[in-house]
């Protein structure tokens, strides 16, 4: 059969549009189904509820259902693992965080890239970690820590509940030249039980752990962001008691398997950044002790900076630390 020289090019041009084509019909139609959101951590913890009051506004932009998958252990670095390995279609996407998908590449021997196995949706929230201490512990401040660490080394118990925490404590011995005595926990809240009963001397957490700071069953020394917390005042941060080089944020964001396509992660970027936006959530996530990231910052080029520069500055510090997979 011959084609006509005008047949011939109208051909050419619908094969060369299709791409176009399916890709704003992938756009107009996304999602047709529900979406799994993996959270590398326990049910209940505040990892957990976070995601779980995103997804349930993201559905609202998305109108379809966002359903959570908790898959823990090893620091985070199991359920980071799954979502690196879905089926790049926007149908699985990984509620990230510092550790995951940070801290773990120097941490773990990974089968998957951190950096490189994952297509940046949007930063969500970040906090500081503040410096929990029993209430009978003998050092009111920061420097009466450190001078009364200096006069009993190896005797402070600490809880580090997670990578982050433990890099924090590392750092701290390695500014100040204290000696803690590092105890491993598998749960944040364990920790607080035990510190609330005197079993242990200092944690350190996030600002969640605030209302036991309220009913004065802890106290608390020192908080690790460039400003006070809105909701604790009254504790100062390390800059302010000399140790700026100690300054340290938690964040988490939205991750999606490599290779996801751009419509997509535009699509999911947009609802992510309108839960953001509402005020129900602002609400309940400030009751959490999160910063919202500003709208600015809340792009996938703002996470993917994040990202690589928290693994240039946290890297190397991990490795000269030595701290060890438990």
């Amino acid at each position: 059969m011959k084609l006509s020289r005008r047949s011939f090019l109208h051909l050419a041009a619908g094969i060369g549009a299709l791409p176009a084509t399916s890709r704003v019909a992938r756009a107009q139609t996304y999602p047709t189904r529900p979406i799994t959101m993996i959270v590398p951590f326990a049910a209940g913890s505040g990892t957990d509820v976070l995601g779980r009051i995103i997804a349930e506004r993201m559905r609202k932009s998305l109108g379809q259902p966002i359903i959570i998958e908790n898959v823990t252990g090893a620091d985070g670095s199991i359920g980071t693992g799954r979502a690196a390995r879905a089926t790049p279609d926007g149908y699985t996407i990984d509620l990230g965080f510092l550790g995951g998908n940070v801290l773990n590449g120097a941490f773990y021997s990974l089968k998957y890239d951190v950096l490189n196995d994952f297509v940046p949706i949007s930063p969500l929230v970040r906090n500081p970690h503040v410096l929990f201490a029993r209430k009978t512990f003998p050092a009111k401040d920061l420097n009466e820590l450190i001078t009364w660490s200096k006069s009993n080394p190896n005797r402070a118990l600490t809880a580090v509940i997670a990578l982050g925490p433990h890099l924090e404590a590392a750092f701290f011995q390695k500014e100040t030249g204290t000696h803690l005595v590092l105890v491993p926990y598998r749960s944040g809240p364990t920790a607080m039980q035990d510190l609330a009963a005197g079993q242990i001397d200092l944690v350190i957490s996030t600002p969640d752990q605030l209302p036991l700071l309220r009913a004065e069953s802890i106290k608390a020394l020192a908080v690790t962001g460039d400003t006070r917390l809105a909701q604790a005042p009254d504790i100062p941060t390390y800059g302010e008691m000399g140790l700026p080089a100690l300054t340290f944020y938690a964040w988490i964001g939205l991750f999606a398997p490599k290779g996801t396509p751009g419509d997509i992660i535009r699509r999911l970027n947009a609802a992510a950044v309108e839960a953001l936006a509402d005020p129900g959530v602002r609400s309940r996530l400030a009751d959490l002790g999160e910063e919202i990231f500003p709208p600015e910052q809340q792009t996938p080029e703002a996470l993917g900076a994040l990202q690589r520069a928290d693994a240039e500055k946290w890297w190397p510090i991990i490795k000269e630390s030595g701290i060890k997979a438990e």
